[in-house]
């Protein structure tokens, strides 16, 4: 069977490589000190010594970014982990049992999601304290879980009446063994598009936050404060933006690329998949079967 080389994912792969590679270089190797005050020049440009320039406190930006950039990143992952396994343990209990587990779960999540997503978290932060970067992963974490609740019910109510699971069934396999080994390995379609798209809006919540003040506070550096620190300096020091800004744009660009990717590998939408044994080849990640191979077996 054919492969074609799927470009949105290799993109994506290529360009969000990069950035966790500068990110791990920054948890352990900065040019200059990201806090120290007079590192250079005070607003000056790119240069050999300073790559994206100073801020108007004289620091390295550059090194302020590749540290902002990893608190960002971590906090988007932390947060990410949090809604999805927290939401695919609500979603699949739902989904699969229905009934009384059904309404009382799906009424809870209901209770989240009428709240605006941005009002919940600055509800949640003002009760945990900002300026701590827990408290941020934690209110944007159970604001997360309502989104990955919703997407995992739907899979694996749609799951549940196959013919691999009521085999199963009829061989006495216990309901958190079918949850976990049949049903769950067969809404990964539904979970990395999810999480993908997961990412990029925690990236952003986060940086929300900081750019009004409420998230990651100094001495910890933010992408999202920075930003905020640029503002008024947008003509006479552009650079100062653009560093932090980039670093933002990369982050959802890349990611972004592996969601389409991911997509586009899979015919772009889900199918439930009517047996673990007929879910096809594995492709590289690198690579989509050919147009012929989406069609229902």
């Amino acid at each position: 069977m054919k492969r074609r080389m799927n470009g949105y994912l290799l993109a994506g792969l290529i360009v969000t490589g990069l950035m966790a590679a500068l990110i791990l270089v920054g948890l352990v190797w900065t040019p200059y000190d990201p806090d120290a005050l007079l590192a250079g020049p005070k607003l000056e440009g790119p240069s050999l010594a300073h790559w994206l320039g100073t801020d108007s406190f004289g620091r390295d930006i550059f090194s302020r970014v590749l540290q902002g950039a990893g608190t960002t990143f971590l906090i988007a992952l932390s947060t990410v982990a949090i809604g999805a396994v927290c939401g695919t343990a609500a979603g699949a209990l739902t989904g699969y049992f229905g009934g009384v587990v059904d309404e009382v779960l799906m009424r809870l999540n209901d209770a989240l999601t009428a709240f605006p997503s941005i009002l919940l978290a600055l509800v949640l932060i003002s009760i945990l304290g900002p300026g701590n970067k827990y408290n941020v992963v934690i209110a944007l974490g159970i604001v997360f879980i309502p989104s990955f609740t919703r997407v995992t019910r739907t899979a694996f109510a749609a799951l549940r009446d196959v013919n691999y699971v009521k085999s199963a069934r009829l061989m006495g396999a216990s309901s958190g063994r079918i949850l976990v080994r049949q049903i769950l390995p067969n809404t990964t379609q539904v979970l990395l598009p999810a999480i993908t798209i997961g990412f990029n809006n925690a990236v952003l919540a986060e940086a929300s936050m900081s750019y009004l003040g409420i998230g990651v506070t100094p001495p910890d550096a933010s992408l999202g404060y920075m930003l905020s620190e640029a503002q008024g300096m947008l003509t006479s020091a552009p650079w100062y933006a653009l560093g932090s800004g980039g670093a933002i744009v990369l982050l959802i660009f890349g990611v972004g690329l592996i969601g389409e990717g991911l997509q586009r590998r899979n015919g772009g939408r889900w199918r439930a998949c009517p047996s673990p044994s007929r879910t096809g080849r594995s492709w590289g990640w690198w690579a989509s079967p050919a147009p012929a191979s989406l069609s229902p077996p």
